[in-house]
C-alpha cells in the first residue's frame, strides 16, 4: 500500500484526494494538512511514501519546504500539485528535489498514474511537459529566458510579484537582505528588464500571481 501525505490549504483539495483513494486497494491518504510547517512533525511520527504537496502555502513555502523534507527524510518522494503554470515551476520544483509535478487540472487516472510511477522510482512530468523539455520549444523565447531561472530565483520573482520588498521576501525565505538584492540583481539580467516594475510586468505576464 502506497501511503499518501495531501498538503494544501484548500480543505476541499484535502478532502477530494481523501475520498478519491478512499476505496483504493494500492493508495491509501494517512494524512491531510493545511500548511507546510505540519509537515515535519507529521512524517516524523507517521510512515510516509509520498508527499502531495501545494506550492503556495500558508506559512511555509512549498518549496522551502520541500527542500526541507528532502534534507531530513531523502526516502519520502514529494509530488507538487499546483495550478502554477507547468513550464515554468515543474523544471524548479524538480531541481528543489521533486520526484513530480501535477498540474491540479490533471484527470483522476493521471494523479493515480503519477502517483504510482514516482512510487517506483521515476520522475513524473506530463507528456506535455516532457515532449518541451526533449525537444525544445522554439516558438516561445520568453518561456525559454524562465527555464534558466534556479529554484531561488523563482521563489524571489514571485514574492516580488505580489509587491513583498527586500525585506519581507528574506524573512519568508530566511535569507539576508543582501541576498534577496543579489537574486533580484540576477533576475533583472537573466530577464533582459532593468527595473522592478518591468520585472513584475515578466511574473504577471507569465501567471506567476
Amino acid at each position: 500500500m502506497i501511503k499518501i501525505l495531501v498538503v494544501d490549504y484548500h480543505p476541499i483539495v484535502r478532502t477530494g484526494l481523501e475520498l478519491l483513494f478512499k476505496t483504493s486497494p494500492e493508495i491509501e491518504v494517512v494524512g491531510a494538512l493545511g500548511s507546510g510547517i505540519e509537515v515535519f512533525e507529521f512524517i516524523r511520527r507517521h510512515p510516509v511514501d509520498i508527499i502531495i504537496s501545494e506550492i503556495d502555502l500558508p506559512e511555509l513555502n512549498g518549496l522551502t519546504a520541500l527542500r526541507a523534507i528532502k534534507k531530513e527524510h531523502q526516502d519520502v518522494k514529494v509530488i507538487m500539485f499546483s495550478s502554477q503554470p507547468e513550464e515554468i515551476y515543474a523544471i524548479s520544483t524538480i531541481k528543489a528535489g521533486a520526484a513530480g509535478y501535477l498540474h491540479k487540472s490533471a484527470s483522476i487516472d493521471t494523479i493515480k498514474e503519477a502517483i504510482i510511477k514516482v512510487n517506483g522510482g521515476e520522475i513524473y512530468l506530463s507528456e506535455a511537459m516532457d515532449k518541451h523539455l526533449h525537444f525544445h520549444d522554439t516558438k516561445n523565447k520568453r518561456n525559454k529566458l524562465f527555464k534558466l531561472l534556479s529554484t531561488r530565483e523563482v521563489e524571489v520573482l514571485k514574492l516580488l510579484a505580489t509587491g513583498k520588498k527586500n525585506k519581507e521576501i528574506a524573512q519568508e525565505l530566511d535569507l539576508n537582505e543582501k541576498t534577496v538584492s543579489t537574486y533580484k540583481a540576477r533576475l533583472y539580467k537573466k530577464l533582459n528588464v532593468t527595473n522592478l516594475v518591468d520585472l513584475i510586468h515578466q511574473a504577471k505576464h507569465q501567471e506567476f500571481t
